[in-house]
């Protein structure tokens, strides 16, 4: 009788059981169905910090880009290190497709440890270069030239930042040897008001948060990086691996007078990615991405998008650096698209943008002219644009 009594009990109980795992079984498959479309759609972007461009760059592709149907694209931006961890984490992370970094990042990391990164160019590639970032040096009202620095207390950001990276390699070509420290930008700019610090570099999109915060009374002002500063043999080498840019009242209001400028360089900021084999899910996705960020460039050059879209050409190149195939694929079958941010002459708006300011400056400084309305620099960026295209193609004549 207990054998009966027991094995009854047991029939019940698996009984039981499988009513509950069929009970479970639906809100399970939906489980596992939600999690494989959101991940079916997901791509991710490191950024460097909140007050970075990089961040509002990845905020604003984020707002244009993201479709969370099942066939669309999901992008996720991640709050990471910065500067050459960027790369780092689009090579090694597993959950990172790609990075805001600097032109700068993929011969720093070969030198660094040749083994490591051997065939870094084939293993990252780019989508496109975002932005320029200028090269700025905030510094105490003592010191009026970037020579006066030699020897002195400046902080260089972060270790292994944008900013560490390129102020290694222009102060090596200037030869100019200081006491560095490594900071960030709020530490620095509290340490420079009180004299703890002399001078602090920052290389990002201007304005950058924190000095578009420093008032005329804190003693600390930004020196220029021009042809002038430099010795003969670094000028060449300089501008063949840097742009020529200018920091002006627009960016900095209580530090730079109306209608005057301070000379700078740039760098080009660029979108990474890790080159996935063409048969991978990851692959397939950031090509669905490219596909939908660069159709709807045009929705970025919006006043509540970062001024600095304006830079965005799709087609510009970064040096040294190979583009990603599905970005290549989507430029040549788009090319005669004037919609798609794209310069009939294969140059970047950007680049460009940076000479004529640069030469509307130094103008307006000789024949003490004042400054222009938006109107009229929009007329005549036009018409330098159409000469450049002239000349180009009058040169490919000859």
């Amino acid at each position: 009788m207990r054998r009966i009594v027991s094995l009854i009990g047991g029939i019940l109980l698996v009984a039981v059981g499988g009513l509950a795992a069929n009970a479970q079984s639906p809100a399970r498959t939906l489980y596992e169905q939600q999690k494989e479309e959101i991940n079916q759609i997901t791509v991710s972007i490191v950024v460097s910090g909140m007050r970075c461009t990089c961040a509002r760059f990845a905020e604003d592709i984020r707002n244009v880009v993201n479709d969370l149907r099942p066939d669309g694209v999901r992008v996720l931006p991640i709050l990471g290190v910065g500067g050459i961890q960027n790369l780092q984490d689009v090579l090694f992370l597993k959950g990172v497709d790609m990075g805001t970094v600097d032109q700068d990042h993929l011969e720093f990391l070969e030198n660094k440890d040749p083994v490591l990164y051997a065939n870094l160019q084939n293993r990252v590639k780019y989508i496109t270069k975002l932005y320029n970032s200028e090269f700025q040096i905030a510094a105490r009202k003592e010191f009026t030239s970037l020579s006066d620095l030699q020897g002195k207390r400046v902080s260089f950001n972060l270790e292994n930042s944008h900013t560490h990276i390129a102020a290694d390699i222009i102060f090596g070509m200037m030869g100019l040897t200081t006491e560095k420290t490594f900071h960030d930008n709020d530490e620095a700019l509290q340490l420079l008001r009180t004299g703890k610090l002399d001078a602090h570099m920052v290389l990002t999109g201007a304005p950058q948060s924190g000095l578009a915060r420093i008032k005329a009374a804190d003693g600390i002002h930004l020196l220029p990086l021009s042809e002038d500063d430099l010795p003969a043999e670094a000028k060449d080498q300089l501008y063949k691996r840097y742009l020529p840019a200018d920091l002006t009242h627009e960016h900095y209001p209580e530090l730079i007078a109306e209608g005057q400028t301070v000379p700078t360089i740039a760098t080009r900021t660029a979108l990474a990615v890790y080159n996935w084999d063409p048969a991978s899910l990851r692959y397939r996705k950031l090509e669905r991405f490219v596909q939908e960020f660069f159709s709807k460039i045009g929705e970025f050059n919006h006043k509540s998008r970062h001024p600095k879209w304006a830079e965005v050409n799709l087609a510009a190149d970064i040096p040294g650096w190979q583009r990603f195939k599905p970005a290549q694929d989507w430029l040549d079958g788009n090319r005669n698209a004037p919609a798609a941010g794209l310069d009939p002459a294969g140059d970047s708006d950007g680049d460009i943008r940076v000479a004529f300011e640069k030469f509307l400056a130094s103008y307006r400084q000789s024949a003490g002219q004042a400054p222009l309305s938006e109107q009229d620099r929009a007329q005549l960026f036009t018409q330098f644009k159409q000469f450049l295209a002239f000349q180009n193609a009058r040169a490919e004549s000859q």
